[in-house]
């Protein structure tokens, strides 16, 4: 079991090295995400009002841009990234905009971290890359009893979006899982308090016109529809695309 984990990570940070040293980009998928400004938007928030005199961790740092606004917000800002490249990349970010940040190339599943060094821990789009159960625990560790941690990630349940994950697989990472609700479940075992924001169903159909001048009112529109649905019909939540998952009273 261990040489299957110690597997997926070194496929993780070759992948990662090799995508940051050419630009961090992902080509035509970046398009897909032209309509996640709503979830994206609410954990920056969400994250930029808790910062100042606030101990932050991101996991999943990537190139730092998060990690920065955090310092430049007034918090103590750390980021971690099991991609050297993206770590070189943010520290030396960080020197240029005379920031003071601190970035590790680290394992988010068995960081170096003291038992309750953050108030904040947060993710983008980083726990489906990982053992969901190995980084709860790991990141109810690292939080002060009062913190709290808050990630952006995506489903897997809409079977429309599964059809095209598998069409591109390239895209992704071969060890990466999209959420399910029994990953969701499992974070009861680790916090006292889960809190699961839904994102995006009918909001889907405005892709192809995100780019538009219409664009940006259809997604507006369907932002508040969805809103609606999951507020009112909860098993519609399953097929959201994204989710703003907030944990707090870390048991550890």
């Amino acid at each position: 079991m261990q040489a299957l984990q110690d597997d997926r990570k070194t496929r993780e940070r070759d992948i990662h090295d090799q995508r940051f040293a050419a630009g961090g980009t992902r080509g035509a998928v970046d398009k897909a995400y032209a309509i996640v400004g709503a979830s994206h938007g609410d954990f920056k928030r969400r994250l930029i009002t808790s910062a100042p005199g606030k101990r932050i961790l991101e996991i999943g740092c990537a190139q730092g841009s998060n990690v920065l606004e955090f310092a430049s917000a007034g918090a103590t800002a750390t980021g971690i990234d099991i991609s050297d490249v993206a770590v070189r990349h943010a520290r030396a970010r960080a020197e240029e905009l005379g920031l003071n940040a601190s970035f590790f190339a680290m394992d988010a599943e068995a960081t170096g971290f003291s038992d309750g060094s953050f108030d904040v821990v947060s993710g983008s789009a980083i726990l489906h890359h990982l053992d969901t159960e190995s980084a709860y625990r790991e990141v109810a560790r690292l939080l002060d009893f009062r913190g709290l941690a808050l990630f952006v990630e995506p489903l897997g349940h809409n079977p429309f979006i599964n059809l095209y994950r598998r069409l591109t697989p390239s895209l992704r990472t071969p060890d990466e899982h999209p959420l399910l609700l029994r990953d969701l479940e499992l974070a009861r075992k680790y916090f006292d308090t889960v809190n699961i924001t839904y994102y995006y169903l009918t909001t889907l159909l405005t892709l192809p016109v995100a780019a538009t001048r219409i664009g940006s009112t259809l997604i507006r529109i369907a932002n508040a529809v969805d809103r609606v649905l999951f507020r009112f019909v909860p098993p519609l939540r399953k097929q959201a695309w994204y989710i703003v998952l907030e944990l707090r009273g870390p048991r550890w």
